[in-house]
């Protein structure tokens, strides 16, 4: 429960430094990137502070890159 607080918290401190200057500037693409960033790894975060088990993005890599070693290198 502390995980999730401090998860929350530091979005909130991130998004209360970041926010402004982005609205100040009218820069609409970034703000939107970085809304989509900060809740994607918001949401991440918070899954693993709940212990869900979460892939590991090297596996999904390696069941790409294996097929393609094996014509490379037959």
């Amino acid at each position: 429960m502390k995980l999730l607080i401090g998860v929350l918290l530091l979005s909130g401190i991130i998004t209360a430094i970041e926010l402004p200057s982005l609205l100040k500037k009218e820069q609409k693409k970034e703000l939107y990137l970085f809304s989509f960033f900060l809740l994607f790894s918001m949401t991440l975060n918070i899954l693993h502070s709940m212990h869900f088990s979460l892939p590991n993005p090297l596996d999904w890599l390696s069941a790409i890159f294996k097929p393609i070693n094996h014509l490379i290198v037959n």
